[in-house]
């Protein structure tokens, strides 16, 4: 039976990855189904009661000036054209004069997609295909850049902070040099816990001063800008409410200056902050698998084995599923006490420790003759955040949480 729970416990093991994507599967389904039977209720009676408003302003226009429906649903139809092109009834700036481009094609590859513009030629659709590839891959490169200088700034401001703290409570004596006092803190890292609390404090301040800015210059009520905000700086884009569209506004070039720069730091700022919550989203998953796969062993040490032998799993720690090597000091501590202690090895033992020296010896010469040895303390899973990609990787080892 401990066979077999062995065995289960190390099948969930191998496939940590595969059982956090199915999780975040299930959880991401769940959480869309939570959203539409919200948004269901709220919004469902306010559209009904358009179509209503709707139907009889166009009975009653249809009666007052002696217009059949059909004449004028087939007018309402060109007109659902003309503003697909960009026409308006007020006055709206040209949308393909070089500025109007500039705007799209910004729109385009921040994978923001108003919608107020689109290409209706063939030919702006097929340039707009291999536009939009190269130029949404160099933007989300330049994210990612950034993602990882604003986690470097704050990991330096954040351990100057720290450092001052130290001394004024007396843990460092006034006179040690701040070269040895950075060298004090060797392995200190920020919590992604304080980089998620600065970001989310930085988004609120990006978007509150915008919102400011758009309020009186667009004429929109505040909640309305701060709406806005989120769905332009998370890309969402639904394109209901766009910025810097009217003809001719007080001081055009300096709010449409304006407009740009706070577009751009917000998608940099809201773009972090979304991957440092994944950080956090990824914790939970741990969280939730290392609690079923403890249940599924029922005792997380009952594999220990007798001293005196080796069992294959013994160095499996199912409370610590996301940390896959943090058990073999574990193992060869009990095999080094026993070495000490006089007591004897198996050969099996000492051939299973050969292999896994020559698979260890092997795989750091093959790292360094390919020119990128890992350098990252002999864990392949790391809090199961190493191996990540794009985002994922550029934060892994440079928080608290996604290190040794």
């Amino acid at each position: 039976m401990s066979g077999l729970r062995l065995q289960g416990c190390r099948s969930l093991h191998l496939n940590e990855d595969n059982g956090r994507f199915l999780l975040l599967a299930i959880l991401i389904i769940l959480y869309l189904l939570c959203g539409a039977a919200v948004f269901s209720a709220v919004e469902r009676p306010s559209e009904l009661q358009a179509h209503g408003r709707w139907n009889k302003a166009l009975f009653n226009f249809s009666e007052t000036f002696n217009i059949s429906l059909q004449d004028l649903n087939a007018l309402l139809r060109d007109y659902e054209a003309a503003i697909a092109a960009g026409i308006r009834v007020d006055s709206l700036r040209p949308r393909w004069d070089f500025t109007g481009a500039f705007y799209f094609v910004g729109t385009v590859v921040s994978t923001i997609g108003f919608g107020m513009t689109t290409p209706v030629t063939v030919a702006g659709r097929v340039f707009l295909i291999f536009y939009g590839l190269l130029g949404c891959a160099a933007t989300i490169l330049f994210f990612n850049l950034f993602l990882e200088r604003i986690i470097t700034l704050l990991a330096v401001v954040m351990k100057a902070i720290r450092l001052r703290r130290m001394r004024n409570s007396g843990l460092l004596p006034p006179g040690i040099s701040t070269d040895f006092a950075v060298s004090a803190l060797p392995g200190w890292k920020p919590s992604v816990y304080y980089v998620m609390l600065i970001l989310g404090l930085s988004a609120i301040v990006i978007s509150c001063c915008a919102s400011a800015m758009y309020t009186p210059v667009e004429g929109w009520a505040y909640l309305d800008s701060l709406y806005f905000c989120f769905v332009t700086f998370s890309t969402i884009g639904f394109g209901d409410l766009v910025s810097s569209q009217n003809a001719a506004y007080d001081h055009q070039a300096l709010y449409r200056l304006a407009n740009f720069l706070f577009i751009l730091l917000g998608v940099c700022c809201i773009y972090s902050l979304f991957n440092v919550i994944s950080i956090v989203i990824k914790q939970v998953l741990n969280w939730i698998l290392s609690k079923v796969c403890c249940q599924r062993c029922n005792k997380p040490n009952a594999f220990l084995g007798r001293r005196n032998a080796i069992r294959p799993g013994s160095r499996i720690r199912c409370s610590h599923i996301s940390r896959g090597n943090d058990s073999d000091g574990h193992g060869d501590s009990d095999t080094e006490g026993r070495r000490l202690s006089g007591e004897m090895i198996s050969m099996r033992d000492l051939a299973a420790s050969n292999k896994v020296s020559l698979a260890l010896m092997q795989k750091q010469l093959s790292e360094t003759a390919n020119g990128y040895p890992r350098t990252v303390g002999g864990g392949s899973r790391q809090n199961g955040f190493s191996g990540g990609v794009g985002a994922l990787g550029i934060m892994n080892n440079r928080l608290a949480e996604t290190s040794n």
